[in-house]
């Protein structure tokens, strides 16, 4: 009798087991959506689909009845020194500006690094147009070496109007390099 019982009491026990090993695999398998979902809802590192080179810019007509204020901002993961050389600007949408951003390697050992932009708010990402940017291949630091790092951009002018200030940020971390290990 008390077998059946135990027998019983271990099937049961096999059974929850079992839905909590489905449900864990099912939640590591929906993290990376939610994840996703999550950067998308808050804009933090939310790269764009259109990361890249701008497909064929042709001739912008600048908005000059608005302003757009845009503020640039960096963080580094590694040892360097990593800024923009102005905090914010104010452009007009379809107007072309430069700015730069400043690397210094305090190191005295070269490193391979890489910028990953985000957009603030994440929406203003699809109207945020690239035409260079360091962002779109590795960095190679020699040592103790300061690098000015351009980006061409200019404002879409189909922005939503009541999108008045765009936060553009770059993570800039090192990368292995093939047949590496990063530090």
């Amino acid at each position: 009798m008390a077998s059946d019982l135990t027998r019983r009491l271990n099937g049961r026990m096999f059974g929850k087991l079992a839905v909590i090993a489905v449900m864990m695999f099912g939640f590591g398998y929906a993290l990376v959506p939610m994840y996703k979902k999550i950067c998308e809802l808050t804009g933090i590192n939310v790269l764009s689909a259109k990361d890249g080179l701008t497909d064929g810019i042709g001739n912008t007509q600048v908005d000059m009845s608005r302003t757009i204020t845009v503020e640039f901002d960096a963080n580094s993961h590694g040892p360097w020194r990593f800024r923009p050389t102005v905090s914010s600007l104010k452009v007009h949408p379809g107007e072309m500006t430069q700015v730069t951003y400043e690397v210094v390697n305090t190191q005295a050992r070269s490193v391979d690094a890489q910028a990953i932009p985000s957009y603030a708010p994440q929406q203003a990402a699809a109207y945020f147009k690239k035409v260079e940017c360091f962002c779109f291949k590795q960095q190679t630091l020699l040592p103790n070496e300061a690098k000015q790092m351009p980006v061409v951009f200019f404002i879409d002018p189909k922005l939503p109007r009541d999108v008045t200030t765009i936060t553009l940020s770059y993570t800039f971390f090192e990368v292995a390099a093939p047949g590496k290990k990063a530090v």
